[in-house]
């Protein structure tokens, strides 16, 4: 993986090196000696060179310094710079020359990206346990949407059986109450008819001599039970009252007072009225 961004790095800064050396020889070749002007194109490629090997042995190292990378990027802009004089000087083929004066910018450009994928390249190991996370998340997602659908289809189920069944509960109660609204209509003109009234009431049982009863259509619709009436329980003589309050009084030592008294008097069921009661305890206790 990694000579994918290396490679064309190091093929770039190849050609734009000899390029560089080729037009700075050619160029000033006219005007000062050919070693002179060679010294000049390697001065300019070494110093391009020195400056990324450096940059390249930070980066080994984890680190990063600015002032390096200022000055390899102006050693790539005085070449890029040389190539595009050349290319505007040059009488012929100009344009070709222009054309490739882009060279050492586009080098320094690749070994940029060369050292942010080597900034951000993971191990194996660690690009295995991405991709294991990831088919999980991916996964547990899927299942998710799975049971959510399948829930959302049981709902679905359960509201139509429920619809449907509330939908046959109301006709069926529609049927029934219009069954039931026909008999009633069915009594009450048998109820009105003059002749069939005289037929149901002389079946019914007379309640006063002489006097026909009228017949009645049932009650329809629901009644409440009447509660019986609770028996009154009887008064208690004054001879029974005096003997039972005697009685409460002197079931413990020393005697009890009117109220403890009246309260066991009353705890036994027994009734009488407050008056009574305690003119009996008079008597009794005179």
């Amino acid at each position: 993986m990694k000579a994918k961004t290396v490679l064309p790095a190091v093929a770039m800064t190849a050609v734009s090196m000899v390029l560089t050396l080729a037009v700075v020889v050619m160029w000033l070749g006219t005007a000062v000696p050919w070693p002179v002007a060679l010294v000049v194109g390697l001065g300019i490629d070494g110093g391009w060179l020195a400056t990324l090997a450096y940059e390249r042995r930070l980066a080994a190292q984890g680190d990063h310094n600015r002032a390096v990378t200022a000055v390899g990027w102006s050693f790539g802009l005085i070449a890029a710079g040389v190539l595009v004089a050349h290319a505007l000087t040059a009488e012929e083929s100009a344009g070709a020359w222009l054309a490739v004066a882009w060279l050492p910018v586009a080098a320094k450009a690749l070994w940029l990206v060369h050292g942010m994928w080597e900034r951000t390249a993971l191990t194996p190991v660690a690009l295995d346990a991405i991709r294991g996370i990831q088919q999980e998340a991916r996964d547990e997602a899927a299942v998710a949407r799975a049971r959510l659908r399948a829930e959302a289809a049981t709902e679905e189920t359960r509201l139509t059986a429920v619809t449907e069944a509330g939908a046959r509960v109301a006709r069926v109660q529609a049927k029934t109450a219009q069954t039931l609204s026909e008999a009633w209509s069915t009594l009450e003109t048998a109820r009105q008819g003059e002749d069939t009234g005289r037929a149901l009431t002389s079946v019914t049982s007379r309640v006063t001599p002489g006097v026909t009863p009228r017949w009645e259509l049932p009650v329809w619709g629901p009644t409440e039970p009447v509660p019986a009436l609770e028996t009154a329980a009887p008064t208690l003589t004054e001879e029974a009252l005096d003997a039972l309050v005697d009685e409460i009084r002197h079931s413990e030592v020393p005697a009890l007072s009117y109220r403890e008294m009246a309260s066991r008097f009353r705890a036994a069921g027994h009734s009488a009225s407050e008056v009574r009661l305690r003119a009996a305890w008079k008597r009794v206790a005179a």
